[in-house]
């Protein structure tokens, strides 16, 4: 009884996990495109001395890469299950990488300024398409490599049905034949593609842009060591920018 229990609440944690970071991705969207349903996002009226501002926008991004790459790394997941079940390993990433984006949502401070604004109807809306592929690229990427898998569905199901986990097949499906990285890829249309660049906004995508760069190399070390057959990929595929003339490959990808 008391086993059953056990994994009857690491499900339902994995589950709650899952929903408070579905909420925070749908509320990334309305905090970078500065939509109303958010009530802070990344642009507005500065309320603090730009210097002051600045420090705490800087801080608050530090943060969320500090965590979202330490506890990505095999050593972190190791000695890290020694105190959580391994079945809620990828949930509890999951959420701590949540907590960190709403903190992040909820003192981020506008700097003001304007770097540069697109006043052309056309031009707009190429920008706002393009801003909404991101964001489906990164959803269908996701898909592609098993969302259940990368969010912690996958392990929390597996472990109350009382089955071991087992690691996903390394593949490259659909863009996964185009660019290794597709999801990254995705998140820079969505952070550079704007109409109005503003200091808030210019000084997000930098930083993110630049902790990408930083994240592909870890991610990619990490498979390397996990799948031999990943060096051959990586030969093959560029990393995001698709060439004119793919080429095909085989074997796969996996998210660390």
């Amino acid at each position: 009884m008391f086993t059953y229990f056990k994994r009857v609440s690491i499900f339902l944690y994995g589950l709650i996990s899952y929903l408070i970071f579905f909420a925070t991705f749908v509320y990334s969207i309305g905090f970078v495109a500065n939509l109303p349903f958010a009530p802070r996002t990344l642009d507005g009226e500065p309320r603090l001395p730009f210097w002051t501002a600045l420090g705490i926008d800087v801080a608050l991004l530090g943060l969320f890469s500090v965590q979202h790459s330490l506890m990505a790394r095999p050593a972190f997941k190791a000695w890290w299950t020694q105190w959580i079940p391994p079945a809620a390993e990828r949930s509890t990433y999951v959420l701590f990488s949540s907590l960190a984006l709403i903190l992040l949502y909820s003192y981020w401070q506008p700097l003001g300024g304007e770097i540069w604004s697109i006043e052309n109807r056309s031009g707009r809306l190429v920008l706002g398409a393009t801003f909404g592929f991101g964001w489906a690229l990164v959803f269908y990427a996701t898909l592609l490599i098993n969302h259940f898998d990368l969010f912690g569905l996958r392990q929390v199901w597996l472990n109350l049905l009382g089955k071991p986990y087992t690691g996903l097949a390394f593949k490259t499906p659909g863009a996964y034949k185009l660019v290794r990285h597709p999801l990254y890829l995705g998140w820079f249309l969505c952070f550079w593609a704007t109409p109005t660049m503003s200091a808030a906004h210019l000084l997000f995508a930098v930083l993110t842009s630049l902790y990408i760069l930083a994240a592909i190399q870890l991610e990619e070390r990490d498979l390397l060591r996990e799948h031999p057959e990943y060096a051959e990929y990586q030969r093959q595929v560029p990393m995001l920018l698709p060439r004119i003339t793919g080429s095909k490959t085989e074997g796969g990808r996996e998210a660390a």
